[in-house]
């Protein structure tokens, strides 16, 4: 290889290396919560701060661990819920639809409508 390939390879490495700080860096804000509604209730707020197990309402349980939500277990047929990634970072959501189960972590800009709802 030339000396231009070198220093190519050696410029986009660094900007992936950039890259993977930054999103590092951006992991779980102090004091973010996720909040557990059951069909369309809350249920409750739970900060990702503390670890610990929540059993929602006989269905599912909800693993909080190391500043992220986890669905362990749960009693539908699927079990998408459990098959999806924890979520640690705000606007993420993990739904159960048969159990009409949804953990979201708040984003900022919740209130605000997008282009589909109007």
């Amino acid at each position: 290889m030339k000396r231009k390939d070198w220093i190519l390879i050696f410029i986009i490495s660094a900007i992936a290396l950039i890259f993977a700080i930054y999103i590092k860096a951006m992991g779980t804000p102090q004091g973010a919560e996720v909040i557990i509604t059951v069909n369309r209730e809350e249920f409750g707020r739970y900060s990702l701060d503390k670890d610990r197990e929540i059993v929602i309402d006989g269905h599912n349980t909800l693993m909080i661990k190391d500043g992220k939500a986890n669905m362990m277990q749960a009693d539908c047929p699927d079990k998408l819920c459990v098959k999806q990634k924890p979520i640690s970072r705000k606007g993420e959501s993990i739904i159960c639809l048969p159990n009409r189960v949804v953990v979201t972590i708040p984003g900022e800009n919740e209130d605000i409508p997008d282009a589909v709802t109007g």
